[in-house]
């Protein structure tokens, strides 16, 4: 009788030990399912972002990869992992503008990725768009510098050098370095007439900011820490 009444307290004890754990009387935790963590539009939007940039940095070490090629087969495949690689970071960035339309730095990458794939207009929207919100923006003018060139807007690029000039000299001489570029591009396509004219004009133009770039560049405060070393 009495060994009948130990186990049935026994038993008892038992069964009552899951509900003093879950009522925290027990040092054990109850366990607990795993929720799927909810993040932010702007938290997205971020993430697709960094995710773009870094699909970037891969595109264009491709697109230089290409540029430095001389055997052709390997020239088109670097050429067609860039563009594989700037078409998925553009998805990414327009991501990012669909879920923060405010980021102007996603902006500027879809204007810089629509850019590397041909698609100038778009390019140049993107660039204002992100001028927009952020006047002034040096990354975005000199991107939006490199479309003039590539539609022969040359005045148009011309002011966003000086525009960079006055504000960030070191785009403006990133851009300076895309517009001597230009010109020996478009001396090699063109031979003569009045094309060839023009380059040489802007070409003109161009060598006397370098010369003006080379000048100041004493004046500031880099440029004379370099001179006295």
């Amino acid at each position: 009788m009495t060994r009948n009444y130990i186990v049935l307290s026994a038993c008892t004890l038992m069964s009552a030990l899951p509900v003093a754990w879950a009522a925290g009387g027990g040092t054990m935790s109850a366990p607990r399912m795993n929720t799927p963590q909810v993040t932010s539009p702007e938290d997205q939007a971020k993430s697709a972002y960094n995710d773009g940039v870094r699909d970037v940095h891969k595109a264009d070490k491709y697109q230089t990869s290409a540029d430095e090629q001389t055997d052709a087969k390997k020239k088109d495949k670097a050429l067609r992992e860039a563009k594989e690689h700037y078409t998925s970071a553009l998805a990414k960035f327009t991501q990012a503008v669909n879920l923060e339309p405010r980021m102007h730095e996603a902006w500027n990458y879809v204007g810089y990725t629509n850019r590397k794939l041909g698609a100038y207009d778009i390019a140049l929207a993107a660039y204002e768009r992100a001028l927009t919100l952020h006047p002034g923006y040096p990354e975005a003018l000199e991107y939006r510098g490199e479309a003039f060139l590539a539609l022969h807007r040359i005045s148009d690029a011309q002011q966003a050098y000086l525009d960079l000039f006055a504000s960030n000299r070191q785009l403006a001489d990133k851009l300076l370095a895309a517009m001597k570029g230009w010109v020996t591009t478009q001396r090699t396509a063109n031979s003569g007439g009045t094309e060839a004219t023009a380059v040489d004009a802007f070409d003109k133009w161009v060598q006397e900011r370098a010369q003006i770039a080379s000048q100041t560049a004493s004046l500031t405060r880099a440029g004379a820490a370099s001179i006295w070393r």
